[in-house]
């Protein structure tokens, strides 16, 4: 789960709703509410706010329709029917994903923070004849090497000049290939962000995204009367599986943020009357950073549904908001998914989803390993052999990447949909979840699991977020450093932190992070995931300031301190390993 996206069970899609052409064609005559957006621009309490502007479903086929068409002739004879799609949240990404579903095409989600080469790789790798992008991103493209690729700029007249003929195209009237979309039509191809190399482009079809979005609309009951509250990015599969496809599925309207907001949140979750909003990474954190105010329960919201809130944070937002998280488990590709049910105990996902045959496995071993042992209050007590990477040996949904056999192959090794994720499994067959494969550390011989010892360390009250990763020993291995951003007001106290960690119970031997980085904000990606490549990269060779664990005490790593620890890398020949 690289990328971390919630995606429901992959059920198979009720009758009639076979494509997700059929969703966008059965808004055509409905007039209830489908898409709300430019809610407020005010700034603090009691600045005045813009109403938002809400489309009906009927509205919002329509401009689907007619994308449809004008794409459908300007594709070259012969190409890929691919279109790369480079917007933040704004009505015309919807009405993209809705014209590639209807015309059987693809829509590439390009990453409005990728750069340069990188971006220029992104569009062309996916083979995009077509870019829809809007003035404020045409600095990014400026100097790109793009052959054959044609540019659409969004609000502009000569846009809107392309779009007028085919203003009266209706749902079902142009299509890229004859007999229209099918089930096994692609609809995204979706990058999932890796830590490490270029990402990778996932393919889904319109019958599995279809499915996915009637099973979170069961899952959660979503009706026509439900808002769901698109505030994370739409070419990040998150927003797109997890909250627009649902709503589409339930015949719900979507409301967009242009780009996600912390102060601006509970604003909007009025403004729109939302009742669900989908979370990556650290956006909980960033709410939960907010200034109280004593209107922090005045909402229509019921539910938040994501990935990498964490426990603690899940119950402080609870506490705080009264809007239940709910943890989920699945990925943009589709290949491994966990089923959450009534049962389900505290910090675990849930259970294989029907038809998968889950299984936590050593990677080095081929062996399934044991059941985690947990003590009295859910703490994992034998990580080192319990975590090992989650295995699907049944069935897997993964249709494969664009123009990457080599991730496929090592993706689906062994006849297995391997998902580079660590997890436990109770004696119950609950799974939990305990990070990715390249977030194992390998400290004095024992395999630790990052997002373990950030649960620990997500519990020291000071803590506003934590990131934990491997740097290297000075002689093998690695040694754990951990990340930590503070409250608001609150100071790093080695003494008490040192207090805090020997207080904890399920702090392994070799857990206690050997170096602490304090920070005032952690750097994190376009999708609000912590950028753990910048932080391992900088390792503890960093501006902030960095406290060293020697004795069971921390101290500063100041120059006295660090002068003799490189010296110690540099005599075992580990110093290269620092500046990587």
């Amino acid at each position: 789960m690289r990328t971390t996206t919630t995606t429901p069970t992959d059920a198979d899609p009720a009758p009639g709703t076979g494509t997700v052409a059929e969703l966008i064609a059965r808004q055509w005559g409905d007039h209830r509410p489908g898409l709300k957006y430019g809610h407020g621009a005010g700034t603090g309490p009691g600045a005045a706010r813009s109403p938002a502007t809400v489309l009906s479903r009927h509205r919002t086929a329509q401009e689907a329709a007619t994308r449809a068409a004008l794409l459908t002739d300007l594709l070259p004879p012969g190409a890929h029917p691919h279109v790369g799609v480079l917007l933040d949240n704004t009505p015309e990404f919807p009405f993209w994903l809705g014209a590639a579903a209807l015309a059987g095409a693809a829509v590439a989600g390009i990453n409005p923070t990728r750069r340069g080469p990188e971006l220029a790789r992104d569009i062309l790798h996916t083979d995009c004849r077509l870019l829809v992008t809007e003035p404020a991103h045409l600095p990014l493209l400026r100097g790109l090497d793009l052959p054959g690729v044609r540019i659409l700029v969004t609000g502009t007249e000569e846009y809107e000049a392309l779009l007028a003929p085919y203003a009266a195209a209706k749902p079902g009237e142009a299509h890229v290939r004859p007999g229209g979309p099918r089930p096994d039509t692609r609809l995204l191809l979706y990058f999932t962000s890796g830590s490490t190399g270029a990402p990778k482009a996932a393919i889904c079809s319109q019958g599995r995204l279809a499915a996915a979005g009637h099973s979170l609309a069961r899952q959660f009951r979503t009706t026509p009367d439900d808002v769901h509250y698109v505030c994370m990015p739409l070419f990040h599969g998150n927003a797109v599986m997890a909250c627009w496809l649902p709503a589409l599925a339930a015949d719900a309207p979507v409301a967009l943020r242009r780009r996600f907001s912390a102060s601006a949140f509970l604003d909007d979750v009025r403004g729109y009357g939302a009742t669900y909003f989908t979370y990556v990474g650290r956006a909980v954190q960033y709410l939960l950073a907010t200034d109280p105010r004593p209107d922090d329960r005045e909402h229509t919201l019921r539910l938040g549904f994501g990935t990498e809130a964490g426990a603690v944070d899940a119950a402080r937002f609870a506490e705080r908001f009264g809007v239940r998280l709910v943890e989920g488990y699945g990925a943009t590709e589709g290949g491994a998914s966990v089923q959450r049910t009534p049962d389900t105990p505290p910090g675990a996902l849930g259970r294989a989803a029907a038809g998968d045959d889950l299984a936590v496995v050593d990677p080095e071993t081929g062996r399934e390993c044991p059941p985690a042992v947990l003590d009295g209050r859910g703490r994992l007590r034998n990580g080192d052999e319990a975590i090992g990477e989650l295995v699907n040996r049944g069935r897997s949904h993964f249709e494969g990447y664009w123009r990457n056999p080599e991730a496929e192959a090592a993706r689906t090794r062994d006849d297995r949909y391997w998902t580079g994720d660590l997890f436990f499994r109770d004696a119950d067959g609950f799974l939990y979840f305990a990070g990715r494969t390249d977030d194992r550390l390998r400290v004095d011989s024992e395999n630790l699991a990052a997002a373990m010892i950030e649960n620990i360390l997500a519990r020291w009250e000071a803590v506003a977020a934590v990131a934990v990763y491997a740097v290297p020993d000075e002689v093998a291995g690695d040694q754990v450093m951990a990340a930590v951003a503070l409250r608001e007001g609150a100071a790093f106290d080695p003494e008490a932190f040192a207090a805090f960690l020997a207080a904890q119970p399920d702090l392994g031997t070799k857990m206690a992070p050997r170096y602490v980085r304090i920070l005032t904000a952690m750097p994190v990606t376009a999708t609000n995931k912590i950028h753990r490549a910048a932080l391992r990269r900088s390792g503890f060779l960093c501006p902030e300031p960095v406290w060293h664990r020697v004795a069971g005490a921390y101290r500063p790593l100041d120059g006295p301190a660090l002068e003799p620890l490189l010296a110690a890398y540099e005599a075992q020949g580990r110093r290269d390993l620092l500046e990587r």
